[in-house]
């Protein structure tokens, strides 16, 4: 069962564990290391709610592109994962009311825009899925930064500024996800910018990825050779975007981008402590 779970959540470990937990311990700034265990079970069972959620929509896709997920592998039943996955909002309601209002306000609305991302099917076009992910991931970050700062009920102006900027370079970067899912995404009719425009979309990641490199220099104060580093790491990301389309590179450049978020999550902290 524990690896059945596992599975369920194991390709958005780098791309959504991670880097919020990154993101909260280093915006809210971190009360305690004790703190880091709340935060991260939090973050976990809400991405396990989302996960269930959005893999009981599209098995045939998953068999495709993603074969050893719990569904398509026989692991679990589609009646089970039903099961699963409505059960999981409640425990993440009781787990959030324990840390106070604001959490539980994330929690709930993480849950609804997590209906109306896969049950509503906002993820079928591109400028509602991104939209609808951006928001998704905002509840996230506010959720896990409330937990990690010393008062649940609060954030401050930094961390705020930090979800805004996140949430901003999540909307417009996000796309960077789909190129590797294209086969399946055809196969199941979604309209992701790498299908409904796939130059444009491979060549706004570049200029995308270097504008907010240069942006959150400026906004959390980095060195020079700082700076420079991010805006050189953007752009090598960028560059393979664009010039290496094969599946398996598209997965390799979809790393670099987590890695790069990785790095951006981490300025508030860097602004804060250095």
């Amino acid at each position: 069962m524990l690896l059945t779970i596992f599975l369920f959540v194991k390709s958005d470990i780098k791309t959504t564990l991670i880097p919020i937990t990154i993101f909260s311990v280093s915006s809210a700034p971190l009360c305690t290391p004790h703190r880091i265990v709340p935060v991260v079970w939090w973050i976990f069972l809400h991405l396990l709610q989302f996960d269930t959620s959005n893999q009981i929509q599209d098995v045939e896709e998953d068999a495709k592109n993603k074969p050893i997920r719990p569904l398509p592998a026989g692991r679990i039943s589609l009646r089970h994962a039903i099961i699963l996955r409505w059960g999981l909002v409640p425990a993440c309601w009781i787990i959030s009311i324990l840390h106070g209002g604001p959490v539980l306000f994330s929690s709930v609305a993480l849950v609804l825009f997590t209906i109306l991302y896969n049950e509503l099917q906002a993820h079928r076009h591109w400028l509602t899925k991104n939209v609808v992910t951006a928001i998704g991931f905002a509840s996230f970050e506010i959720g896990g930064t409330l937990i990690a700062g010393c008062d649940a009920s609060h954030m401050d102006a930094a961390a705020c500024l930090s979800v805004a900027i996140s949430t901003a370079v999540f909307a417009t970067t996000i796309h960077t996800q789909d190129f590797k899912d294209e086969e399946g995404d055809r196969l199941t009719g979604r309209m992701t910018l790498p299908i409904v425009s796939p130059q444009l979309g491979r060549a706004s990641v570049l200029p995308l990825l270097a504008f907010w490199s240069i942006a959150v220099s400026f906004v959390w104060e980095l060195t020079w050779a700082y700076s420079t580093l991010l805006l050189c790491f953007s752009v090598l990301i960028g560059v393979r975007f664009l010039l290496l389309r094969s599946r398996a590179a598209d997965q390799t450049s979809f790393l670099l981008y987590n890695v790069w978020l990785s790095a951006v999550h981490m300025l508030p902290g860097y602004w804060r402590y250095l």
